[in-house]
C-alpha cells in the first residue's frame, strides 16, 4: 500500500508480476551463463543441463550464505571489479576484431514482418532485464539523505553505466556485422587466455547479479518461514532457509534445463506482461495521486494520452 495526503492507491496488482519477473530471469541468466560455460567446453561429452545443474547449485550456495540484500554489501565491490574486467577485456577484443575483420555485413535480413518482431523481442529483452522491484527495496537501505543518495546512483548508472552496456553492444555489432552472436564471446578471435577470462568473469559475476535479481524473493520466504526473534545463522532458520531456497533453485533448475531456449520466453513473459507494467501503470497511479483533484475532462484527456 502507498499512501499519500489525499487518495490511496493500492499497488498490489503488481505484485504478483514483479514477484514472477525475478524468478525468470534468474532462469535466464542461468541460460546465457551456461552458454559461456558450455564455450569453453565444446569438445566435452557433458550436456548443457549437467552445466545448467551444476551452476544452479553455485547459485543455491551463494544465496543460502549471503540471505540478504544487507548482506550483499561486501560483495557489490567484487560484482563492480569482475564487470570492470569483463568489459575491459571484450572491448579490447572487440576493437581489435573490428579492425582485422575486412568482411562486414551490415544489412537487416529478413522479411519485414520478421525484422519487426525481432525489434519488438529486443525491447521486451530489455524490459526484462531492467524490471525487477529493486528500486523500492535497495532506497529504504539507502543511508540519509536517501534522495540524494538514489539520484546520485541513478546518474552514474545512466551515464557511465549506460555507456558501458550499450558501447560493448555498438562495438560487437561493428566488429562482426549484422550476423553477430547474441552472446558475443561467442564471436571472438584473440589469445585463448582472453576468451577464459571472459566467459569466467561474465559466470562469477551471476552468481551475484541473478542473487539481486532473485533477493526479494528470498526475503519475503524468510520472513514467513523463519523466526525473525532469532538470528539468520541460528540452526532452526539454516534449516528453513536450506529448504526455501532450495526448493526455488530446484524449480528453477528444472525449468531452465527442460527449456533452455528461455531467452524466447523471457521476450514473451516481457511483451505480455512488463510492457503493459512499465508503460501503462505508472500512468495509472500519476493519474490516481498527483490528478485527483483536476477537473473530470481534464483527466479524461490525461487518460487518453
Amino acid at each position: 500500500m502507498c499512501t499519500r495526503t489525499g487518495p490511496t492507491v493500492n499497488i498490489g496488482v503488481s505484485s504478483n508480476t514483479t514477484s514472477f519477473a525475478p524468478m525468470v530471469i534468474n532462469q535466464a541468466i542461468n541460460v546465457v551463463i551456461n552458454q559461456a560455460i558450455n564455450v569453453e567446453f565444446t569438445h566435452s561429452p557433458a550436456r548443457l543441463q549437467w552445466f545448467i545443474t551444476a551452476t544452479g547449485i553455485v547459485y543455491f550456495a551463494f544465496a543460502y550464505f549471503v540471505p540478504t540484500i544487507s548482506a550483499m554489501r561486501n560483495w557489490l565491490a567484487t560484482s563492480a571489479a569482475l564487470t570492470l574486467a569483463y568489459d575491459v577485456a571484450l572491448l579490447a577484443i572487440l576493437i581489435r576484431d573490428g579492425k582485422s575483420n575486412k568482411q562486414k555485413d551490415y544489412n537487416v535480413h529478413g522479411s519485414p514482418a520478421e525484422n519487426v518482431f525481432n525489434a519488438l523481442g529486443a525491447v521486451a529483452a530489455i524490459l526484462v532485464c531492467n524490471t525487477s522491484g529493486l528500486l523500492p527495496e535497495i532506497q529504504s537501505t539507502v543511508r540519509e539523505p536517501a534522495v540524494r543518495g538514489m539520484r546520485r546512483a541513478l546518474l552514474l548508472q545512466y551515464t557511465a553505466g549506460a555507456a558501458a552496456y550499450y558501447g560493448v553492444s555498438v562495438a560487437g555489432y561493428w566488429a562482426y556485422g549484422s550476423s553477430v552472436s547474441e552472446y558475443l564471446p561467442n564471436e571472438l578471435g584473440g589469445p585463448r587466455w582472453a576468451a577464459v577470462l571472459i566467459n569466467a568473469t561474465a559466470f562469477l559475476q551471476s552468481v551475484v547479479s541473478q542473487h539481486l535479481f532473485a533477493v526479494p524473493i528470498h526475503e519475503a520466504m524468510d520472513t514467513r518461514l523463519q523466526r525473525l526473534e532469532e538470528g539468520m545463522f541460528s540452526r532452526y532458520n539454516l534449516t528453513r532457509r536450506f529448504f526455501a531456497r532450495g526448493l526455488i533453485f530446484g524449480f528453477n533448475i528444472f525449468v531452465t534445463a527442460l527449456f533452455p531456449f528461455m531467452g524466447d520466453f523471457v521476450n514473451l513473459f516481457g511483451s505480455f506482461a512488463l510492457v503493459p507494467l512499465t508503460f501503462m501503470f505508472p500512468s495509472m497511479v500519476v493519474l490516481k495521486v498527483v490528478l485527483a483533484w483536476i477537473s473530470l475532462p481534464k483527466h479524461a484527456l490525461n487518460g487518453f494520452n
